[in-house]
């Protein structure tokens, strides 16, 4: 089972407004098995040293270059944390603290070395989790289960949700004939299992405040439908997982929930892809490096789509958007393509991380833009 401990948009955010006099950032594939650690910990320990080398080629102090030391040995010599990894590892580290973040999807590995933290591999996380809660629903039972990436998924107990449409209306079944005004027969049913859908989304409703996972329904009709009629949550998919789920395993529930997102996730990357060409027609989009920096600078980027992998070292002026490119990487120059993106989010542009293919022409990065510029 995979360790996940993902980024939220708001700790990107912080991070890419973090500034020091040495951040540096590794990349490395790591492996869920526990008994292959023990590689990845040397492997860590090197690419250190690779960032260790520029910076002292730099001048930079040796007090601060005993505290990166530090926060890497400490990490290393962690066992417990090395016997929970996922597929890669997001090590970001200056000489006043460390942080970590373990990543489903296969990352490349690399290390930068910069005065800001190196952070576009990241954004393939935010922007496909690959996370999702289903709610396995049916008359006589009622399930929440969240779903990451791989391993097995959790039910999650929430008070006041209830067992089943029955108990939901405080009767021993909803489909007895007994007369109360309207409730009576398949029309009284369908009363009932309202009631029942009403329950179970006012339980859903303070679990549900503040994320942004999206919500399957796994059930049948006529149930599924009311509940999609009822259903509170912005995140709640049009899509249903159909089938008889007071006997599908949870195990076959999460499989079904993760098809169903690779399937909205291609469809959103065609949505945008699609778009920018709208937008090209209007003057309202570009691929080019350039033309890129300088639209975010001015605020003028609605959407940025760049390549996680790509990497065009050199520097970036956040207030005249010129950027200058160097041939290699340094302690002093950074990922330019990160800092546009970077500067992009800070005025609000949705920025998406996503291979090099499914940027729109194969580029490195493309805007949508908000207006001509």
């Amino acid at each position: 089972m995979l360790h996940l401990d993902l980024p939220t948009p708001t700790q990107f955010a912080a991070l890419a407004q973090t500034r020091n006099d040495a951040c540096v950032s590794i990349y490395l594939d790591t492996t869920p098995l526990t008994q292959e650690a023990s590689p990845r910990r040397v492997e860590l320990g090197n690419m250190f040293r690779e960032a260790a080398t520029q910076l002292h080629d730099a001048g930079f102090d040796k007090r601060r270059m005993a505290l990166l030391q530090e926060h890497i040995d400490d990490l290393i010599d962690d066992d417990d944390f090395w016997n929970v990894l996922a597929n890669s590892l997001c090590v970001l580290v200056t000489p006043d603290m460390v942080k970590t973040f373990r990543l489903a999807n296969a990352l490349v590995p690399m290390v930068e070395v910069s005065s800001r933290f190196h952070l576009k591999p990241l954004l393939r996380a935010i922007t496909f989790p690959h996370a999702a809660l289903v709610l396995a629903l049916s008359e006589s039972s009622v399930r929440l289960l969240e779903v990451l990436p791989d391993g097995a998924p959790v039910e999650i107990r929430l008070p006041g949700l209830p067992h089943d449409a029955a108990s939901a209306a405080g009767k021993a079944s909803i489909n007895d004939r007994a007369h109360s005004g309207r409730i009576v027969g398949s029309e009284g049913k369908k009363v009932r299992l309202t009631q029942f859908a009403r329950k179970v989304d006012a339980a859903l409703r303070p679990f549900l405040a503040g994320r942004h996972t999206p919500l399957f329904v796994a059930g049948n009709d006529p149930l599924a439908s009311i509940f999609h009629g009822v259903n509170s949550s912005a995140d709640l998919v049009t899509q249903t997982i159909a089938g008889g789920h007071d006997r599908t395993k949870d195990a076959d529930l999460a499989a079904e929930a993760r098809v169903a997102l690779d399937s909205i996730y291609a469809k959103q990357v065609i949505a945008l892809n699609d778009l920018f060409a709208q937008r090209a027609n209007q003057g309202r989009a570009t691929t080019d490096l350039s033309s890129a920096a300088r639209a975010a600078a001015f605020g003028a980027i609605d959407t940025l789509l760049v390549d996680i992998d790509a990497v065009v070292n050199g520097s970036y002026d956040e207030a005249t958007g010129a950027i200058t490119i160097d041939d290699a990487p340094n302690a002093t120059n950074y990922g330019v393509i990160d800092a546009v993106a970077a500067q992009a989010l800070a005025t609000g542009a949705k920025v998406m991380g996503l291979r090099q293919a499914d940027v729109p022409h194969g580029a490195q990065l493309a805007a949508i833009l908000r207006y001509p510029v």
